[in-house]
């Protein structure tokens, strides 16, 4: 009889989870980039597309893909990666209350945010660059000149709360949707169409409870190195709902939920196959 799939230790979850993300990160970042745009300039998804790829060209929707690198194997590796020995650990097994699995994603996600802020301000910085892009050591040499090592953790209040956020609706839903659809089709956990229905359900959830979050962190990070125009997550979020309605909030709501669908499909059901090629247990 073969032996039952081990599970990995946090180290190992950890460099799956970079690796299932700095793939999934290649085919989402297009989608992040028009998001971010479109949450800077108020415009529609149509009108940013069209004079993104006719004023810059089709690489420009590639922009930042450098620091979105970095940022997937720092900050993605824990929110991703570390999820399930934290889990395990906590003894939030299969029949756990949700809670504690929404618990185990906020928790990865928040200690992920503050190791990967410095790639997210960076990354949004270059992504609503509308000109030539700038060579990366000139991008981080204005912000260490500008602002010194606090400019790299703007917006990591906000950042924090979204992470927890995402990371709990994300790997949360997704761990109890798994249940729900084995019990309903007869599909094994580890099986594919599980990880993808599952992994597709959380994306829509993830949408609707971060968009506030990944609104006020764009708006935060965005800022000028050289100026200051929000002083912190409560001032951005009072100047936000005063300048354009309460409803901004969720501005770009298709785009993002465009990205989180696919990115949180491609990097579930990637670290899924890892974690069964190496011989571990599935999430």
């Amino acid at each position: 009889m073969s032996a039952s799939p081990k599970k990995p230790s946090l180290v190992q979850s950890m460099a799956l989870g970079g690796a299932a993300a700095s793939f999934a990160v290649n085919f989402t970042h297009p989608i992040e980039t028009v998001k971010t745009r479109m949450q800077v300039s108020g415009l529609g998804i149509a009108h940013t597309v069209s004079s993104t790829a006719k004023n810059e060209g089709i690489p420009a929707f590639w922009k930042g893909i450098a620091f979105a690198y970095g940022r997937e194997l720092s900050y993605t590796s824990v929110k991703l990666g570390a999820y399930a020995p934290v889990r395990d650990m906590m003894g939030a097994g299969k029949d756990a209350p949700f809670y504690l699995k929404f618990l185990a994603g906020a928790i990865t996600g928040g200690v992920g945010s503050v190791i990967g802020n410095p790639f997210d301000v960076m990354k949004t910085l270059a992504q609503t660059n509308k000109g030539t892009s700038a060579p990366l050591t000139e991008l981080v040499g204005n912000m260490y000149r500008d602002q010194g090592i606090l400019g790299f953790y703007r917006g990591v209040e906000v950042n924090i709360m979204r992470a927890c956020v995402l990371n709990a609706t994300k790997m949360g839903v997704y761990d109890i949707s798994k249940g729900y659809v084995c019990d309903a089709t007869g599909w094994a956990r580890k099986d594919v169409k599980t990880a993808f229905t599952s992994a597709f359900i959380a994306g829509f959830f993830m949408t609707c409870t971060v968009s506030p979050f990944d609104r006020l962190r764009t708006a935060l990070m965005n800022q000028p190195t050289d100026k200051k125009i929000y002083n912190g997550f409560t001032d951005c979020a009072v100047k936000t709902i005063k300048s354009d309605g309460f409803l901004s909030l969720w501005r770009g709501f298709v785009p993002i939920w465009a990205r989180f669908a696919p990115q949180a499909t491609l990097q579930l059901l990637t670290i899924e196959f890892l974690y069964t090629k190496f011989g571990f247990k599935s999430i």
